[in-house]
């Protein structure tokens, strides 16, 4: 469909949009914005009306471009000149500017920051970081940051991760972790040793958890690791249970790059010792292979961060891939609760206390995506639970195209050979979060739908002479991450699953 699309006259595309049945509709739109022609953008311009258009349709083409795999300027111009100045639905507007973030660093890999495009999205960001009013606001621009994970924009993220307010901090460490190790300097380090440290304020438990994967993932130095084990020591059992159990994980992962310094800390009896890894909590920290090649390593993690009382603060499921020392992340879901007192939460001294919240928020092919509230504040809950259709909501959901190669390889004879690789994936992704007062009771469920088709086409073409190598694959799988706790007992009664189904591949 993107090969019909990308020979088709502006006109052609126009009227295939305008004629499309209601069902086919959000296709033909992931189908042109990932032809990138043109003719086709310039179709998309005319159809796409944002005062008329269903929010669904419009969040589609914005999730579309973010995941282009090779973006051009004219797309992001269609991005901007679609946001500009209009006023949208919060959820098309925050989408939009998420999007915006993905396109400028794609653009940016493929040595293209100069292209006036890429210099008007970052002005467009940072005006609107600037002028944000609301934390939920600020908080979506720093995660279209730490999409665009260009260094220039560092010292903003260190700014608001010391001084902004916890969701705002959270949401700058978390744009911080995006980016490579080579962009990870002395004066960042500095930064994430005094939020661990709480040097200047004291700091909600999550953002110094998340200072410190900065400082363990990143070239750590050997007193940086001694100095937050000691650390472990005074925090609360539950926090320090995480943290040792992430310490643990690297010394076990080879591709760590704090293994060997871990190693020969270890030595030391004074810090490996019973005493010091014997914290009884029930918060984990787990990472594994799943596939170990020569060329690529993926892995599966996950973190579960509880509190004393045995409520889950934090859920974080992680697919990467890992190749040539560059990380992709494939699938990172998060999924947060916080504010729940009456289930056992204690807020310590000095800690500003949290409103009631729910939400989650996911990373898919390194693409941050718009943050999602299941519910915020006592009222909101209590309406949600009396009123709950039982439904789960969707996260991301749709066709997108991965891979779009094309190369001409000239042959010893003087031939050539014309390669095309196009890789599309079809995903559907959809959380559910279920809080029962009444049975003291709380249910989480991750489903995750996804098919993957390959095309490959070699083509040997010379007057004498045609032939043509062509390969299909096709994969499609389906994994259900699901989490019950039972707070009505004491101990708090747990039980994780995650269900992955056939996997067929043809």
């Amino acid at each position: 469909f993107i090969q019909m699309l990308r020979s088709a006259k502006k006109k052609d595309v126009l009227q295939l949009l305008r004629r499309a049945p209601e069902g086919m509709l959000p296709f033909v739109v992931e189908a042109a914005v990932a032809a990138q022609s043109v003719a086709s953008l310039a179709a998309l311009s005319d159809f796409l009306d944002f005062g008329k258009e269903p929010k669904s349709l419009l969040e589609k083409f914005f999730y579309a471009a973010a995941f282009s795999p090779r973006p051009s300027g004219e797309l992001l111009r269609l991005v901007l000149d679609k946001l500009d100045g209009k006023q949208l639905a919060p959820e098309v507007q925050e989408t939009g500017i998420v999007a915006m973030g993905s396109l400028v660093g794609k653009l940016c890999q493929q040595k293209l920051c100069g292209l006036q495009e890429v210099e008007r999205g970052v002005a467009t960001i940072r005006r609107g970081l600037r002028s944000a009013k609301e934390e939920s606001e600020v908080v979506i621009y720093l995660l279209a940051l730490g999409n665009a994970a260009l260094p220039e924009t560092i010292p903003t993220l260190l700014d608001h991760a010391e001084e902004g307010p916890a969701a705002v901090a959270t949401a700058a460490i978390s744009a911080l972790q995006r980016f490579p190790a080579q962009h990870i300097s002395g004066k960042v380090k500095r930064a994430m040793r005094r939020i661990f440290h709480e040097k200047r304020k004291s700091y909600e438990k999550t953002c110094r958890l998340a200072a410190a994967e900065i400082l363990l993932d990143n070239e750590p130095s050997p007193m940086d690791v001694i100095n937050i084990l000691l650390a472990a020591n005074e925090l609360e059992t539950e926090t320090a249970t995480f943290l040792l159990l992430k310490v643990q994980n690297s010394l076990r992962a080879d591709h760590h790059p704090a293994r060997k310094i871990m190693k020969d800390i270890m030595r030391d009896p004074r810090i490996n010792n019973y005493n010091f890894f014997s914290k009884a909590g029930i918060s984990s920290s787990f990472s594994g292979p799943l596939t170990v090649t020569q060329d690529l390593l993926s892995t599966f993690g996950l973190d579960l961060l509880f509190l004393e009382g045995g409520f889950l603060r934090k859920s974080v499921s992680d697919f990467s891939l890992l190749s040539r020392g560059r990380r992709l992340r494939a699938a990172q879901v998060t999924i947060e609760a916080q504010g729940m007192e009456m289930l056992g939460e204690n807020v310590l001294e000095g800690e500003e206390e949290p409103e009631l919240m729910a939400g989650m928020s996911a990373i898919f092919f390194d693409v941050q995506l718009r943050p999602i509230v299941f519910f915020q504040g006592y009222t909101d809950l209590m309406a949600k639970v009396l009123l709950s259709s039982g439904e789960p909501t969707s996260v991301v959901k749709g066709n997108l195209l991965l891979m779009d190669h094309h190369q001409v390889i000239p042959l010893q004879s003087g031939l050539q050979v014309a390669i095309k690789l196009q890789g599309g994936l079809g995903l559907d992704i959809s959380a559910n979060m279920d809080v029962s007062i009444w049975e003291q009771e709380l249910k989480t469920s991750i489903n995750t739908r996804g098919s993957l088709a390959i095309d490959f086409q070699a083509e040997l073409d010379a007057p004498f002479l045609q032939a043509t190598l062509r390969s299909q694959t096709e994969v499609e799988t389906s994994i259900q991450f699901d989490t019950i706790l039972k707070f009505s007992s004491s101990p708090v009664l747990m039980c994780l699953q995650l269900r992955e189904e056939q996997v067929p591949y043809r």
